[in-house]
């Protein structure tokens, strides 16, 4: 049985380097649908409520001690997701 070895965290900068290109590719679909006006009320409560959401996870994170990366986590999963689901709803 092979052993499973664990995902090592980026460090911070290139977290933040992922971060920004995934939250402007977001920025960029979601701009795009509210020119067209086909963004949906679905799409405008995902804005509100994957914010509220990392910001709970980052903070819990933070609350346990755990450093920058682990706080940023959060907030790069939920861009990198939406990037992911936005480009394929094109």
């Amino acid at each position: 049985m092979k052993k499973r070895i664990p995902r090592m965290a980026f460090p911070p900068a290139a977290m933040m380097v992922r971060l920004a290109m995934a939250s402007w590719e977001t920025i960029f679909h979601r701009t795009q649908a509210m020119a067209r006006g086909t963004c949906s009320a679905a799409e405008y409560q995902k804005m509100v409520t994957e914010k509220m959401k990392a910001s709970q996870q980052s903070a819990a994170a933070l609350m346990r001690g755990f450093g920058g990366s682990a706080a940023m986590a959060p907030y790069l999963r939920a861009a990198r997701a939406n990037a992911q689901r936005l480009r394929r709803k094109k």
